[in-house]
């Protein structure tokens, strides 16, 4: 496989910086990857502080990699043994084959305890502090009310494949912890969001694109879809967010402690 191939030559990029630990998350990890779709979606710890010269040793392995059929989808964040505990400070990352800062989030901690694949070195549970059910429910909530709920408001985005995709299976999996608590992949996010009223021509559509080779999509068909996907998450994402905050989160927040899936 082309993965297999990146993955060998980024992990021999990476050796000269001793990395304590590399790991997959994401489909990667959870059963569900789908070559020259899903991303490579990685972690790699360091044993050091990263510097300006750590920086720039990081961004020429990238650099190496970038005419490798998949390397646009390869995603890494650099953390560090002594800055692994805040989820909500940002880290060196990779990706859009661009160097940023970002986060690695509660979900995305909790599937590397719960099934991340290790790469290289030490497994996460020997680095990475565990995420108790209070913040991961907490942190699913915020993001559907403060981040997906308003970029329903501009109908421009929901034109692109991306925010359909990314957007309805991410709030099928949302639901998914929050209620059960549970980390789902992609294609059972796909299965459940029938079950929560989605529109099914949508549903069916994403399925297709992950899939199969469909047909590029018409205008007509690309306008309606998105209208589709906004008429439905918005109603339906203020009802998770109504039924999972204040008392009403009480039962997640105390639910169980080893949800299995993907994310």
């Amino acid at each position: 496989m082309q993965t297999d191939a990146l993955l060998d030559r980024f992990l021999t990029g990476l050796e000269p910086l001793a990395p304590l630990a590399v790991w997959a998350h994401g489909s990667l990890a959870g059963g569900d990857y789908q070559e020259g779709r899903s991303d490579l979606d990685l972690i790699a710890v360091l044993d050091r502080p990263i510097s300006p010269r750590t920086t720039w040793r990081l961004a020429k392995v990238h650099a190496r990699l970038r005419h490798e059929p998949l390397a646009p989808h390869l995603h890494c964040t650099y953390l560090t043994p002594n800055a692994v505990d805040n989820s909500a400070r940002p880290h060196l990352t990779w990706a859009h084959e661009q160097l940023f800062k970002r986060p690695v989030t509660p979900v995305t901690r909790r599937e590397l305890h719960t099934f991340g694949r290790v790469l290289h070195g030490k497994a996460p549970a020997g680095l990475l502090p565990p995420v108790p059910d209070r913040e991961l429910a907490e942190f699913v909530v915020r993001d559907q009310r403060d981040f997906w709920r308003p970029t329903l408001e501009k109908a421009e985005p929901w034109r692109q494949v991306p925010w359909v995709d990314v957007g309805m299976t991410t709030f099928a999996r949302a639901t998914a912890t929050l209620r059960d608590g549970r980390l789902i992949t992609k294609r059972e996010a796909l299965e459940l969001l029938p079950e929560l009223g989605a529109p099914t021509e949508v549903v069916e559509d994403i399925r297709r694109r992950r899939y199969e080779d469909p047909a590029p999509p018409t205008e007509e068909w690309t306008a309606r879809r998105g209208e589709l996907t906004r008429g439905y998450l918005g109603p339906a994402i203020d009802r998770l967010v109504a039924a999972y905050t204040g008392p009403a989160a009480r039962g997640v927040r105390d639910g169980p402690s080893d949800p299995g899936g993907e994310r």
